[in-house]
C-alpha cells in the first residue's frame, strides 16, 4: 500500500481553502454547484477529480466545518444508477434535486416476505400505456415518510427467472394509492416504514434503463452501500467512531481494573483499537487500489462486515464503561460518555433540550447501544457478506441452493 496525503502547502489544498474563504457558510446549493458534493463526477455535476483531490477537498472542507448535504439515498445511491443507466432527462430532472438536498431519497426495495433474498420479490409493475401500475409492498425503508422520491424495484416480467424479470423506477412518493406504516424500533425512532402500494400509477418514462435491467443496477445501488455504511462513524457512517470514543476514555483518566466489574476491560480497549486500526488500513488498501486506477471488488463486503462488528463493539464497551448508569437513557460515565459535539439523527430522535431527562449528556451511546445490531442486517446481512467474501477472496464452492438442487450461482 502506498499511501501519502500531499504537504500542506499543496497548490489543490490552496485552491479548496481559497474558496471556503470566498463562500463563508456554503448553501447546499452553492456546494453543489461548486461541485464539491460529487468531486469524483463530471462537469457539470462535479470536477471529474482523481481520487487524491477528492480527499484533499474532504479533509479541506472537514477541517473549515463545512456541512456537506445529508442525502445518503439520494447521492450514494440513486445518483449513480441515474448517471449510469438514465435517460438525459432524467438526469436534468433529478440529479439537482439530489445534489443540493432539495429532493430527499428512499430505497424502496426489501419486502415482508423475502428475507435476505432481494431477487424473490413479488411487488409487481405492469405496464399499461404510457404508465406503470405498481401493487405491492416494502419495508425497512428508512426516512419515506421525510423522503419526496424512492428507488424502486419491481417485478416486470413474472415469467422470467427471478433476476431477469425485474426492473428499476424512480418512485414518487406524493402518487396516489402509496400509504406509509410507521416502524418504530426499540430505540424509540421512526426511521424505517412499511410502504404499501395499491394499483399506483406511474409514469412510463420514471423506468431507468431497460425493463428487465434492475438487477444489474440493484447491484450497482447495493456495491455504493456497502461502502457507503462502512465509512465515518460507526453508526453506518454517522454517530463517533472507534478513535472519537478512545479519546474519550483517554480524557477520562487512567482505568482502574478493581474500580470496574470486568477484570479484561483494558484487554477490551487494546483489542477495540486493533480492530479500528485494521479496519482503517483495509481502507486504505482499497483507496490506495483506486489511486492506482484499480477497481476494488469484494471489499466492500469486507469493510461492512469489520465496521458493523466495531459499531457493535463500540456501543457494548461505552455501556459497560457506565457501568450500572448505563442502564438509565442518556446517562453515562463523567467525561467518558458526555460530550458537546452532536452526532447525526440523535438531535431529532432523542434532543438535547428541556424535554430529555439528561439535558447535558449526549444521548449518541444510549442509542447507539440500541440500534447497534441492526448493523449486521441493514445493507446486506452479514451472512451475505460472509458468503460473498467466502466464494470472491477465498475461491470457496458457492452455497447450494437446497430446494432446487442448484448451486446460487445457477439461479441467477
Amino acid at each position: 500500500m502506498d499511501f501519502d496525503m500531499p504537504s500542506d502547502d499543496d497548490p489543490r489544498r490552496l485552491a479548496v481553502r481559497q474558496w471556503i474563504a470566498d463562500n463563508p457558510n456554503p448553501t447546499n446549493q452553492t456546494l453543489a454547484e461548486s461541485g464539491y458534493v460529487v468531486p469524483h463526477w463530471p462537469a457539470p455535476w462535479g470536477l471529474d477529480a482523481d481520487p487524491m483531490t477528492q480527499l484533499i477537498i474532504a479533509e479541506e472542507l472537514a477541517a473549515a466545518d463545512v456541512t456537506m448535504p445529508h442525502n445518503a439515498i439520494g447521492i450514494g445511491w440513486a445518483a449513480p444508477v441515474i448517471w449510469l443507466a438514465g435517460t438525459d432527462a432524467q438526469k436534468e430532472r433529478f440529479l439537482p434535486g439530489i445534489f443540493s438536498d432539495a429532493e430527499r431519497w428512499c430505497q424502496l426495495f426489501s419486502e415482508p416476505d423475502s428475507g435476505s433474498d432481494l431477487a424473490s420479490l413479488a411487488t409487481r409493475a405492469v405496464r399499461d400505456g404510457d404508465e406503470y401500475v405498481i401493487t405491492g409492498s416494502k419495508i425497512w425503508s428508512s426516512g419515506a415518510h421525510s423522503s419526496q422520491f424512492g428507488i424502486l424495484l419491481a417485478r416486470t416480467d413474472p415469467d422470467q427467472p427471478k433476476h431477469k424479470g425485474i426492473s428499476y423506477f424512480i418512485f414518487p412518493m406524493d402518487s396516489p394509492g402509496v400509504t406509509l406504516s410507521p416502524v418504530v424500533d426499540m430505540t424509540t425512532a421512526h426511521s424505517f416504514n412499511q410502504v404499501f402500494f395499491d394499483e399506483v400509477r406511474i409514469p412510463a418514462d420514471l423506468l431507468v434503463g431497460q425493463e428487465g435491467d434492475g438487477w444489474r443496477l440493484a447491484r450497482a445501488t447495493l456495491a455504493n452501500e456497502r461502502v457507503g455504511l462502512s465509512e465515518g462513524g460507526v453508526l453506518w457512517g454517522s454517530g463517533p467512531s472507534a478513535s472519537d470514543f478512545l479519546d474519550m476514555v483517554r480524557a477520562a483518566g487512567p482505568l482502574r481494573d478493581s474500580t470496574r466489574s470486568d477484570p479484561t476491560l483494558r484487554q477490551r480497549l487494546a483489542q477495540l483499537h486493533i480492530n479500528a486500526t485494521v479496519l482503517r488500513l483495509t481502507q486504505l488498501r482499497t483507496l490506495s487500489a483506486k489511486l492506482a486506477g484499480e477497481t476494488p471488488g469484494p471489499e466492500a463486503s469486507i469493510q461492512k462486515i469489520m465496521a458493523d462488528e466495531l459499531g457493535g463493539e463500540v456501543m457494548e464497551l461505552a455501556k459497560d464503561l457506565a457501568g450500572s448508569h448505563g442502564m438509565l437513557e442518556g446517562s453515562g460515565v463523567p467525561g467518558l460518555v458526555q460530550s458537546s459535539r452532536r452526532w447525526g439523527p440523535t438531535e431529532i430522535n432523542f434532543p438535547r433540550d428541556e424535554a430529555s431527562q439528561f439535558p447535558d449528556v449526549d444521548p449518541i451511546w444510549h442509542y447507539g447501544f440500541l440500534f447497534s445490531p441492526a448493523l449486521t442486517l441493514g445493507g446486506g446481512t452479514f451472512a451475505i457478506q460472509r458468503n460473498i467474501v467466502a466464494e470472491q477472496v477465498l475461491g470457496l464452492p458457492r452455497e447450494p441452493n437446497l430446494e432446487h438442487g442448484k448451486t446460487w450461482a445457477e439461479t441467477r
